[in-house]
């Protein structure tokens, strides 16, 4: 199919360009990776010093690095890991708030071989000694306001790393003492750079590395249980870099506001790659503030903005700031964007367009919505079907595995049909292998890099869904796709639960309260009562002065099936969310309904008074012996 009959069969998106040429133009970029198995993300950089030189690329606050003293940054870091002997395949662990600096370091350890591995700034004990343990580093950078956590974890592994300290400030009422304890225990990563040269690297120092080797390890977000270490290679990071750069058709006039977390694949790559590798640059910024971000985005003359759905939630409900439309912005790119969010956002802010996409850091395909279409996550094009084996699969929520017909095989859902989403691996990739072997595949998925643990990736492996032999990736996400292709997330496999014999999806449920005023948050989760079989729909919310009980029950019993409304209701004063502003549930639903556990006010769903009431003990215990009806 010609460029030509493209353009005219597919359809236009928001900017009046045809979704068409964004698809080419991320086709065009990725072509040339597999052709070049030596030339990193790390190279290519350098690459780009020499083109643009004393162009910004990475702004902030802190520091600005151009493009030459960003690559000569990580030509020093580069020189450091050889110093120390890294070698190739071995890990540095980092630790590290947003900051230009951060990508410096990653990309010199890994143009030299090494694997970073990109620890969560706010892990602590347990949980990030045992990110380190399956990584196994032998050296960990960490900023100076994080060491205790560092420290805390290191003594709690087998065998310690070293500790390298960036920076000297330390938080605490005694930070100038603190200060030196620290320098006499660890030694400044910031000195021992600047003993090496930023100048390009040269014969002995150009090891080997191609595209096939691993480059970084980002976590999995942990929220159904301790996260994973994920494989991330090179050629992993150029297809992320280009692809969104093409999708975009970012440039040299382009700069992103970036404030996701770096230790992230879509702070920490996405958004900083797809614009860099075009000659851009990327504002980056520590942490997000709904008060200061139109502030930011004006004073940077950014043209481009990266979100996560929750983000554009929080702006929507934030205070109209006097600069809300005062800005450059032509496109926002993320993913999570609910329905009831998407119109208000980009209305309200005069956002010219919207690339809502679909991804996981492990995942082996991505779906992307060019046209702007209102909730959906993307679609495939006809002409890349073949290049992108995906499908629905139908689910038992009950089992929680993939229904199969009579002959073992899955079942594929029919359109508007809810569906696990999977990914087709090629044959010839394995996860549990070290390095990609072979020729790597070109286009923008097919392959499962896998965990560091080789169990946990075989759990990701569904077989034989259509054929003897087959392998595809389980995304662990329901979606349904409508008759004209475009697919719609629906939740998360876990989160969907079975109540009065029916299916009830948490997100649905969420947005519909969330539509009802006054409710500014909502997370919902099922909970299990004596008596019954399956689990209650319960949701934690917070709201506003405009909220009112009545309102939201008969909100609810005009968007929602009996089944699917919440029986029990638990008012917060703030929302507990991970770095990436996705819902915390574990601990709210280990809680439960028992107002004992807790200060918060929680309220039933009184069938018989036809209203929420506040659960005390005593209607609690009635619960409890199965004396009320539900």
């Amino acid at each position: 199919m010609s460029v030509l009959e493209l353009d005219r069969t597919t359809p236009k998106r928001e900017g009046g360009d045809s979704a068409a040429k964004a698809w080419l133009r991320a086709l065009a970029a990725t072509a040339p990776i597999a052709a070049h198995p030596q030339r990193t993300l790390p190279v290519l950089i350098e690459e780009l010093a020499d083109t643009y030189g004393d162009a910004p690329a990475l702004l902030s606050d802190r520091e600005t690095l151009t493009y030459r003293e960003l690559a000569a940054r990580a030509n020093r870091y580069a020189r450091w890991a050889l110093e120390l002997g890294v070698a190739r395949g071995e890990t540095v662990c980092l630790m590290m708030p947003n900051r230009p600096e951060y990508l410096a370091i990653w990309l010199g350890v890994t143009r030299v071989g090494g694997i970073v591995s990109l620890l969560n700034t706010s892990l602590a004990g347990a949980a990030l000694a045992h990110c380190m343990t399956i990584v196994a580093p032998k050296h960990v950078i960490v900023a100076a306001e994080l060491i205790g956590a560092v420290e805390d974890a290191c003594s709690r592994l087998a065998i310690a790393p070293r500790i390298w300290v960036h920076g000297a400030s330390v938080r605490g009422a005694s930070a100038q003492v603190a200060s030196a304890q620290v320098a006499e225990r660890h030694p400044r990563i910031e000195r021992a750079i600047e003993r090496q040269s930023g100048a390009r690297l040269a014969g002995a120092e150009l090891r080997p590395v191609t595209i096939e080797d691993r480059a970084l390890h980002i976590y999995t977000s942990g929220t159904t249980g301790l996260p994973k270490a994920a494989n991330i290679s090179h050629h992993r990071l150029l297809m992320w870099s280009h692809w969104f750069g093409g999708m975009m058709d970012t440039g040299p006039g382009d700069r992103m506001y970036d404030c996701l977390p770096m230790y992230h694949s879509v702070g920490g790559i996405v958004a900083i790659g797809a614009v860099l590798v075009n000659g851009g640059s990327v504002l980056i910024r520590e942490k997000f503030s709904a008060r200061q971000f139109w502030d930011d985005v004006r004073r940077f003359d950014c043209t481009l903005l990266q979100y996560i759905g929750e983000l554009c939630r929080y702006l929507v409900q934030a205070p109209p700031h006097p600069d809300e439309r005062q800005h450059k912005v032509r496109i926002a790119c993320g993913n999570g964007l609910r329905p009831d969010v998407w119109s208000a956002f980009k209305n309200r802010f005069q956002i010219p367009q919207i690339l809502e996409f679909y991804a996981s850091t492990e995942g082996n395909f991505s779906l992307y919505n060019a046209e702007g279409e209102p909730g959906a996550i993307g679609r495939i094009p006809p002409f890349l079907a073949r290049r992108l084996p995906t499908a629905l699969i139908r689910f038992d929520i009950e089992t929680g595995e993939p229904m199969r017909d009579a002959d073992g095989l899955c079942i594929r859902c029919s359109a508007d049909q809810v569906g696990e989403a999977i990914g087709r691996i090629p044959a010839s990739a394995s996860p549990s292998l070290p390095r990609l072997r072979g020729k790597v595949r070109e286009g923008a998925g097919g392959h499962f890099e896998g965990y560091t643990s080789a169990r946990d990736s075989q759990k990701k492996i569904l077989r034989d869904a259509f054929e003897p032999g087959d392998a595809w990736f389980r995304t662990g996400d329901l979606m349904r796709r409508d008759e004209r292709g475009f697919f719609y997330f629906v939740d998360r496999i876990g989160d969907t639960f079975r109540w009065k014999g029916e299916n009830v999806a948490t997100s649905e449920v969420a947005q519909a309260l969330t539509e009802c005023p006054g409710v500014l948050e909502a997370n919902v989760y099922g909970v299990t009562v004596p008596h019954t079989d399956g689990r209650a729909g319960m949701a934690a919310i917070v709201v506003d002065e405009r909220f009112d009980l009545a309102a939201l029950r008969a909100h609810l019993a005009e968007r929602l099936p009996g089944y699917a409304r919440p029986l029990f209701l638990r008012r917060l004063g703030a929302m507990e969310v991970t770095a990436t502003f996705k819902h915390k549930k574990s601990d709210l639903a280990r809680t439960g309904f028992d107002p004992s556990l807790t200060d918060d006010a929680i309220y039933f769903n009184d069938a018989g008074r036809g209203a929420f009431v506040r659960l005390d003990q005593a209607l609690y215990e009635r619960i409890q012996r199965g004396r009320m009806r539900l």
